[in-house]
């Protein structure tokens, strides 16, 4: 079974940041830090009683309920994942491709991380089918693997699996004994929350799934870690919960006091914060529709973004484009447009992709201005996509990919 190192150009050991929002703190979260920020006492592992109580109520309004004792809070998805990973032991399976934090948690600890292709209509949740075989074959091999980690709303596809897609992937899961990890990050980065169905695993599958999410995904700015995870009800639930508090006491893993606070006025989604968010969601949903736009018609491919702030890009027909520029791989592909586009533009061999694949994760935070100033202009315009900056950014995206677009053509062979 192939599992997650890459070849080539040697180790991808860390992977990029999450997908930031590029916009000022919003000010009554500020308040909030501040308020907070002469407190000397520590917040307890696992999360203070204000914050898991914030939590509950957050997970109750999205029709997930659930009692404090059975969440638990750290400083950031991965310090839960690393926890989880180390409590349930054995070997992990996560989609192809998966978020970048994923696998390398897996890696520290020692276990074997499998990627299983996902299907055509979405990414974050493997192929049913695939997932069974990737079973099989790793039984066969002598691994064991226990832990499946998927996300419903995906980075980096940013697709959204669609409810039946999910149900097949989940009793395949079930019946072969898997526990599921859910990262519900992006869950409330929806572009058409009216018209997009999304289901937590933790629905469908109670008993076995465990709900993750980063409040960088939607509530707090990135440089404030902290991060929620619900356990299922139930002897098993109870058992996990006391694996990943010990995992996280004998790591130290406290959110930091006045990160704490925020977080749980944020969790409460008061108008202020309700407000941004959906402000925030529109914003990058119409700057992530434009750049689809933008790298479609230029002839690469990619999924309609559904969520999130990132696009995934497969410039696959543009490589006869790329070759005369050294681009051959992903990581070479990564370091091109990079340079060309003047922003990040990791490329698919970190989130598990075939290093071959000339795949990219771009993010429409930094099509948004290059100053606090510019990025607030964005969020308070009717038209963000008129401002003069966005449309720099948006111009210099088109002629990047159109250029390709153009050299493609060129060698192509006569008819």
């Amino acid at each position: 079974m192939r599992r997650t190192d890459p070849e080539g150009h040697g180790p991808v050991r860390y992977g990029p940041p999450l997908p930031d929002d590029g916009l000022p703190v919003l000010p009554e979260l500020s308040a909030v830090l501040a308020a907070a920020a002469g407190r000397a006492g520590s917040e307890p592992v696992g999360g203070g009683s204000a914050l898991l109580d914030a939590a509950c109520g957050y997970w109750e309004r999205r029709g997930l309920a659930v009692a404090p004792e059975h969440a638990v809070a750290a400083p950031g998805a991965p310090t839960l994942l690393l926890a989880l990973t180390a409590a349930i032991g054995g070997d992990v399976l996560v989609p192809r491709p998966c978020a970048a934090w994923w696998a390398p948690y897996a890696r520290l600890l020692g276990r074997p991380a499998f990627h299983v292709a996902t299907p055509a209509e979405c990414g974050g949740v493997p192929d049913p089918y695939a997932l069974l075989e990737t079973v099989r074959r790793v039984r066969a091999e002598g691994g064991d693997p226990r832990l499946l980690v998927l996300s419903v709303a995906d980075d980096p596809t940013a697709t959204v699996a669609p409810p039946e897609v999910l149900h097949e992937t989940l009793e395949a899961a079930a019946g072969e004994g898997l526990h599921l990890v859910s990262d519900e990050t992006w869950r409330d980065t929806l572009h058409a929350r009216h018209d997009t169905v999304l289901f937590s695993p933790a629905e469908m599958l109670p008993d076995r799934v465990t709900v993750v999410s980063d409040l960088a995904g939607a509530l707090l700015p990135p440089g404030w870690p902290a991060a929620v995870a619900r356990f299922p009800a139930g002897e098993s639930g109870e058992e996990l919960h006391a694996r990943v508090l010990d995992v996280l006491t004998a790591l130290d893993a406290r959110i930091a006091g006045p990160v704490a606070a925020a977080a749980g006025y944020a969790l409460g989604e008061p108008e202020p914060v309700s407000a941004r968010a959906a402000a925030v969601v529109r914003l990058h949903a119409r700057v992530a529709q434009a750049a689809h736009h933008t790298v479609v018609a230029a002839g690469a491919l990619a999924r309609p973004p559904q969520a999130g702030r990132h696009l995934y890009v497969d410039l696959g027909p543009l490589r006869s484009a790329l070759a005369p520029h050294g681009v051959g791989d992903a990581q070479e592909l990564e370091d091109f447009l990079t340079a060309r586009l003047g922003m990040p533009a990791p490329g698919g061999h970190r989130f598990g992709d075939e290093l071959g694949a000339l795949r990219v994760r771009l993010s429409t935070g930094p099509l948004l201005g290059g100053t606090d100033a510019e990025r607030a202009e964005c969020l308070d315009s009717p038209e963000p996509l008129e401002l003069p900056h966005v449309r720099r950014a948006l111009i210099g995206l088109r002629s990047v990919f159109d250029d390709l677009r153009d050299d493609a053509q060129r060698r192509e062979p006569p008819r």
